[in-house]
């Protein structure tokens, strides 16, 4: 199609690779988003729900460490719940960019977005 223009025809097949790209990142955030992971603290006394883009959607704690004088250790609990969820979402985050970096003939350790 592009005969005679030189390089111009790999260029063309650069831009529509990096038109796909963008494509397929722009439905990997649309799917991190509805990925759930779940991080827990005090031997699974408090979780914490977030996407796996790193938005907590919600928390759970067990009735049992509602005591008034633990007012620290809860906050404690949840804090540490909220960091290990967070922590997992990235890690998720970090696989499933993996996923699509290797889909396009990226190397394993290629970083997305570009």
């Amino acid at each position: 199609m592009l005969k005679g223009l030189g390089g111009l025809g790999d260029m063309a097949k650069m831009m529509k690779a990096a038109q796909e790209a963008q494509a397929k990142m722009g439905e990997l955030q649309q799917e991190l988003a509805q990925i759930v992971v779940v991080g827990e603290s005090g031997a699974g006394l408090v979780k914490a729900r977030a996407s796996a883009k790193g938005q907590i959607t919600g928390l759970d704690i067990d009735p049992s460490i509602l005591v008034p004088s633990e007012k620290e250790v809860i906050e404690d609990l949840i804090l540490a719940a909220i960091h290990d969820a967070q922590a997992k979402a990235a890690q998720r985050t970090e696989q499933e960019m993996g996923k699509l970096a290797a889909g396009l003939g990226l190397p394993a350790d290629f970083k997305l977005p570009f």
